[in-house]
């Protein structure tokens, strides 16, 4: 009798043990595809890269390089805080008004005050608006796509109405130019400055305690408020970085071409979002990465740069990532379906 219990409770055991062992596998067997999904911008990316340089011998070059990143500099800053954004459900149409605000404020500084001091008085305006947008769309519940989009509308006419409508031209400002044209081991502090916030902000998504409660917000809200996570005060913040972000860009480019106009990031925050969205970040929330959004920005950029280096049609160049932007969209849709 003692020898049936035994291999009784043994098949009792292993029928408990089954569910536990299948559930083991199926976490196993979507590891991959999580994986792919994660990496699947590289694949593209690095055939693109391959593809240039052996189509353009210049491509290559230092100079090249180093240009795409200088050009890039503030909309890879702007990306990685829109990323911020995006995971945790929100949206930011405002960055491109916000963009030519800053610019346009800190050039007006400029022309009679120290350099640093425009720079100071932009970055605020873009904290103030950041702020402003991550209150309106969270204590007044208001889509932040409506909220965003009717601060771009107030911000632009802001940037027009101080600026009359002018270009506004520091091309004799030296220290003005220092802030974006200073080379140190012969790269632009444009591209130090990039680097050093998109590390801060991947840092600050990927290892500390916000960067999950933004992926909790983005993910799941009711779970996450449930959890005790004040999700009001981290869209709130998030939104207040994305409008820094964009402020300190707009700085950025104002001291590279040493002029800024009102409409100057008029196609900016589509921009922004087609890098951050082709980079894999989800438009619904709750999934993405920064060093992904850098990457789908400068795949944007090199698409652009080879264009330009091969002499082609740039109708063609539009057509193109709009069909890019299509697939990363339609990918998301369908991993999103295809999860449990």
């Amino acid at each position: 009798m003692m020898e049936h219990s035994s291999v009784a409770d043994s098949v009792k055991s292993q029928d408990r043990a089954t569910p536990a062992v299948l559930a083991v596998i199926s976490a196993l067997l979507r590891q991959p595809a999580r994986l792919w999904r994660s990496a699947a911008i590289l694949m593209p990316f690095l055939a693109l890269f391959i593809a240039l340089a052996v189509a353009s011998p210049p491509f290559l070059s230092k100079t090249n390089l180093l240009n795409i990143l200088d050009q890039q500099a503030a909309t890879l800053i702007i990306a990685a805080a829109g990323t911020l954004v995006l995971i945790s459900g929100g949206l930011d149409l405002s960055v491109g008004a916000t963009y030519a605000l800053a610019g346009v404020a800190s050039a007006m500084v400029a022309q009679h005050h120290p350099a640093l001091l425009g720079a100071l008085i932009a970055v605020a305006i873009g904290i103030g608006i950041g702020v402003v947008n991550g209150i309106v769309s969270t204590l007044f519940r208001i889509n932040s796509l409506i909220a965003t989009l009717a601060m771009s509308f107030i911000v632009s006419g802001l940037a027009a109405r101080i600026s009359n409508g002018n270009l506004i031209v520091l091309t004799s400002n030296r220290e003005y130019a220092r802030i974006a044209q200073t080379e140190f081991l012969t790269i632009r502090t444009s591209i130090w400055t990039m680097l050093v916030v998109v590390l801060a902000l991947g840092f600050l998504l990927a290892r500390t305690t916000f960067g999950r409660y933004l992926y909790a917000v983005g993910g799941n809200i009711e779970a996450a408020r449930l959890a005790g996570v004040r999700i009001n005060a981290i869209r709130v913040v998030a939104f207040t970085l994305s409008g820094f972000a964009a402020a300190l860009g707009g700085v950025i480019d104002t001291s590279r071409v040493l002029s800024a106009q009102a409409n100057n990031g008029s196609t900016l925050a589509f921009t922004v979002l087609a890098g951050i969205v082709v980079g894999g970040t989800s438009i619904l929330g709750g999934e993405g990465a920064i060093w992904r959004t850098v990457v789908g920005v400068l795949f944007i950029a090199l698409i652009g740069n080879g264009f330009d280096l091969l002499g082609l049609n740039p109708l063609y160049q539009q057509m193109t990532l709009g069909a890019i932007l299509l697939l990363a969209v339609g990918i998301d849709a369908w991993y999103r379906l295809r999860q449990p």
